[in-house]
């Protein structure tokens, strides 16, 4: 079978639905079923990690369909919305849409699908890699894996961080994190079930929040203070603390799954919105838009044209819509009209109509203008169209990033004119034949 890359572009064109259902058989993943179903099986699966809006996901579910069918009873064939169960994207590393990936033997270490995408083809990667599972079992290889072997207890249990009496308040009340802790007693059989969950939540959400959602751990027997102050009956119970603001109980499930997605929605519910940033060289564009799903770039108008008045209004419009849309977690740039015009011409704006908006998918190289208002109202509209899988899109000219110039920062203040040299005419004779009554 031909090698495709399964990071390839998608078009956002796509109504938001479910792409499979339970008369297929391909089997619907979740945070709250996906251990259960995966880690803990000794199944080899194929996973398709998708996104509704996604037109390339749309074309492949046909044939996953077909090819869940023919290996039904042999390899187990999952999908995962991953737009909408972002945590066990996160958790996997899936960055573009569809992303299939192989859970064999080592379920915590998947391996990336780089077969092609006809039902005949992902059946044939499925058997291949059924075939190396069953030869590594043959020489001795466990097969097994294991619900417990998933956590390496030295690598992840330092992540969760042992509160106790004497620390808790310092580290958890006085500090700025949000926490989720979970007070346990050691005896308690469900308390030793969430520990390999807990452990690898709190090493998926430490990475994905640099460390600012923490999960901790009381042992409620020794630290009967602060247990006794939250009055903690029962085992294992979990609790919420944000600075400033009463506890709360942690009423989600208990799988890994389940503890990331609930930490990563807190973290963006408290996450700045992002900064918005001037084009001054290719690395500010690279570096905002390589980890975004969509970077927003505005060209602004000339500064001669708007003033800093003018075009603090068209930032601070900008920026609101950042706040509103900071947990699609997008990139925002802007630049001034003419600054870069590779870039404009390559979005078709270029010479006219400023300020002018696009929204781009570097990965997938295919970008959507904005048509209505540059208005709180006219982008608040584009930007929804597009995250409910709808509006144009185009491809850039080329299918690569244009040529982006380095450029000076705008200093904030109203452009000026540029200066006409004075010329002296002191010392220039007029031609002693003509009729200087004639002025």
């Amino acid at each position: 079978a031909s090698v495709i890359n399964m990071v390839l572009g998608c078009s956002l064109v796509l109504s938001v639905q479910s792409f499979y259902s339970a008369s297929d058989d391909v089997v619907e993943l979740t945070p709250s079923n996906f251990n259960r179903e995966v880690i803990q099986s000794d199944s080899l699966w194929l996973i398709e990690f998708y996104a509704p809006w996604c037109g390339h996901c749309q074309n492949l579910t046909p044939d996953w369909k077909k090819a869940a069918t023919a290996l039904k009873g042999i390899v187990k064939i999952g999908a995962v919305d991953a737009d909408q169960h972002k945590s066990l994207g996160g958790q996997y590393g899936v960055r573009g849409f569809p992303t299939i990936k192989v859970f064999g033997a080592n379920k915590n270490k998947p391996e990336e699908y780089q077969g092609g995408r006809s039902s005949q083809a992902i059946v044939d990667g499925a058997m291949n890699a059924l075939r190396a599972l069953v030869k590594d079992r043959l020489s001795g290889k466990s097969g097994s894996s294991g619900y417990n072997k998933q956590v390496d207890p030295a690598s992840s249990k330092k992540d969760v961080v042992e509160l106790t009496d004497d620390n808790f308040d310092k580290m958890v009340l006085e500090g700025d994190d949000v926490w989720m802790v979970e007070f346990f007693a050691p005896w308690c059989g469900h308390c030793k079930n969430l520990e390999p969950e807990w452990a690898a939540a709190a090493a998926a959400v430490r990475e994905q929040t640099k460390g600012k959602v923490r999960l901790g751990a009381v042992d409620a027997t020794v630290h009967q203070a602060v247990s006794s102050r939250y009055g903690i009956r029962g085992f294992p119970t979990i609790k919420i603390f944000r600075k400033g603001e009463e506890p709360e109980d942690y009423q989600g499930g208990r799988s890994r799954g389940d503890i990331i997605e609930r930490a990563l929605d807190m973290f963006s519910e408290n996450a700045p919105a992002p900064e918005l940033l001037e084009i001054l060289n290719e690395d500010i564009l690279k570096k905002t838009c390589e980890d975004s799903q969509l970077c927003i770039i505005a060209v602004l108008p000339h500064i001669l044209d708007t003033g800093a008045a003018g075009r603090n209004g068209y930032l601070e419009v900008m920026m609101k819509m950042s706040e509103k849309y900071k947990k699609k977690m997008w990139g925002w740039l802007w630049t001034e009209a003419g600054a870069q015009m590779e870039l404009e011409s390559s979005l078709g704006i270029g010479g006219f109509g400023y300020p002018a908006m696009a929204a781009i998918n570097t990965r997938k190289m295919k970008f959507a203008l904005l048509r209505g208002s540059f208005s709180e109202t006219g982008i608040h509209e584009f930007l929804r169209e597009l995250s409910v899988g709808r509006g144009s899109t185009a491809t850039f000219g080329g299918g690569s990033m244009p040529k982006i110039y380095s450029v000076e920062a705008w200093d904030g203040k109203d452009g000026q004119l540029p200066v006409e040299e004075d010329y002296d005419l002191s010392d220039v004779h007029l031609d002693d034949d003509f009729d200087k009554d004639e002025l």
